[in-house]
């Protein structure tokens, strides 16, 4: 998935996601799916598509908001078609398992316009679900906080981050309490197992990347814990700034809606700054970065489960692809 560097220390940036009863990883030139079914591993390898040398995608801060599209609708596409490869196993009729809206999709679209349009669709639910849980919902609630606790702006929007870091985290223990999702979290662990024994120059052998810790600094799971310190950092900083040119209304509804309409204004920002602490943390291995990528770091303990011989295996085929 990668070429391996000739610095003392490995390091790569390949990337994955866990799926069903699969792995998906994404290298420097290729996105590469490997699913297990009744029959075996099913492959899918995609070319990644070069950006050019002075492209806007590679500037600092700004890369990171394309880096996070791209990736979430490569991750919706994979997950999609692990979907489909485990649902061949089953004993559905292809007209039993489409959907009605997949079938007025291709009835309307070609196939490969109506897939496109489905992943599309849930990359934008994906985000939107993200920004009302996660920043929405803790402004409306930092709302009711102020009348009780505070008038200081400042101290409102610590008190409202605190709420988005409860909120977020109560949401990965109970998805890390579904039987479901528990053999996904093992996929997942598996993932950044097979990548360690990489970055290790260790031989890719399952009994080496059994060995190796399930945690690792560039996941997406450290990356959301990340985005959602860095907000709370931002929009504190930002409504103390703004505060003198923010319109004041005589409504409590119309002043939240302004500060929650400030706080989506800056999500690209918080999001440019986050993927650049990720890629930091995620290129040294030093007693800063360790500190600094820690929290994160411990997060993964509910987002990844031990692995078994077979979903490593999987891991495998994926690194020598």
């Amino acid at each position: 998935m990668a070429k391996k560097e000739t610095n003392e220390k490995f390091k790569t940036m390949i990337g994955g996601q866990a799926l069903i009863e699969g792995i998906m990883m994404i290298g420097p030139d290729k996105c590469a799916t490997v699913v297990r079914n009744k029959e075996g591993l099913k492959t899918k390898v995609e070319p990644r598509k070069k950006t050019g040398k002075f492209s806007v995608k590679k500037i600092p801060f700004i890369r990171g908001i394309f880096n996070f599209c791209g990736s979430m609708k490569t991750g919706v596409s994979a997950l999609m078609y692990s979907a489909d490869v485990y649902a061949a196993d089953e004993d559905e009729t292809p007209a039993e398992k489409q959907s009605k809206l997949d079938a007025w999709l291709e009835k309307k679209l070609s196939s490969e316009k109506a897939q496109s349009v489905v992943i599309t669709l849930a990359v934008v639910m994906g985000i939107l679900f993200s920004v009302a849980l996660f920043i929405l919902l803790p402004s409306l609630l930092g709302e009711f906080i102020e009348r009780w606790v505070t008038n200081n702006e400042l101290v409102r929007n610590l008190l409202e981050g605190v709420l988005r870091i409860v909120i977020f985290l109560a949401y990965m223990f109970l998805i890390s309490r579904m039987e479901d999702m528990k053999r996904v979290f093992s996929y997942h662990g598996a993932e950044h197992k097979t990548i360690r024994c990489y970055e290790a120059k260790l031989p890719l052998t399952v009994e080496n990347v059994r060995q190796q810790t399930r945690l690792h600094p560039r996941c997406g799971t450290s990356f959301l814990f990340v985005v959602i310190i860095v907000s709370i950092l931002v929009f504190s900083v930002a409504s103390v700034i703004l505060r003198p040119v923010t319109p004041d209304f005589n409504s409590g509804i119309l002043n939240a809606l302004v500060r929650m309409a400030l706080k989506l204004l800056l999500l690209p920002l918080v999001v440019g700054i986050s993927y650049e602490f990720n890629r930091l943390v995620g290129r040294y291995d030093n007693a800063l970065t360790r500190a600094l990528s820690a929290p994160g770091m411990w997060l993964q303990h509910l987002t990844t489960n031990e692995p078994d011989d077979s979903m490593i295996e999987v891991g495998l085929s994926l690194i020598h692809i």
